[in-house]
């Protein structure tokens, strides 16, 4: 349904969402958004919004990172949990992320903080909330939940296993009733400076690649 505020969704997307992804369903979000963005910033820019899902259409998606709503500093937003375009300074959060990808696989700290390759590679990278303005948090209970939940259930309904990487209270309560036999889900503390000695040693990479390994499906690469 493309507006001012939001863009149009890829065709895949839409087609898997079905109700969820309505011109019907949508409207109130729509209005809001654009409502936001005629009193000041909004992040991501309108056409970054649902960037997560053209990077990785549903085919696709190996693996799932889940954050909370997007960065709302002045440009740091892209479209994809946690990351940042290539030149703009880590977060603290995302800089934990990539000293423990670091750590985990013994190969140097990105100097970037875009994690577009996972996105290409099937890690889908999605915001439970998919805009924010100058506060974080700000664009929450508007319905962008319902959204992403609607997201989760599809994935969670395909054949084909999926690694679901779940860092932080927030993103645990998200995923609910996934068939463990054919998915995994792994969890951890949230990778923020204030609770990051949870997330140390258990961020799930590895643990992603050996279960998928074990369903005769492929590992994912996780370099940058």
């Amino acid at each position: 349904m493309p507006s001012d505020a939001l863009p149009a969704l890829p065709c895949d997307w839409e087609a898997a969402l079905g109700p969820a992804a309505s011109a019907d369903r949508l409207a109130g979000l729509a209005t809001f958004v654009a409502g936001q963005r005629r009193r000041g910033p909004v992040h991501p820019e309108s056409a970054d919004v649902f960037r997560a899902l053209e990077l990785t259409p549903l085919e696709s998606v190996r693996a799932v990172i889940l954050g909370q709503d997007p960065y709302h500093g002045a440009g740091q937003a892209d479209g994809l949990a946690f990351s940042v375009r290539p030149g703009t300074r880590q977060p603290p959060t995302l800089r934990n992320i990539l000293v423990e990808l670091s750590s985990t696989f013994g190969w140097p700290t990105p100097q970037s903080g875009s994690l577009e390759p996972w996105a290409s590679r099937g890690v889908l990278l999605l915001n439970t909330v998919l805009t924010v303005g100058s506060q974080a948090g700000g664009h929450r209970g508007r319905g962008w939940e319902e959204f992403t939940s609607a997201i989760l259930k599809v994935i969670a309904r395909r054949p084909d296993p999926v690694a679901f990487l779940l860092w932080g209270k927030a993103a645990q309560r998200c995923v609910k009733d996934v068939d463990l036999t054919t998915h995994i889900v792994l969890t951890a503390a949230h990778p923020s400076p204030l609770s990051v000695r949870g997330f140390r040693g258990k961020a799930g990479f590895e643990g992603a690649n050996q279960a998928l390994l074990t369903r005769g499906a492929d590992p994912i690469d996780w370099s940058l």
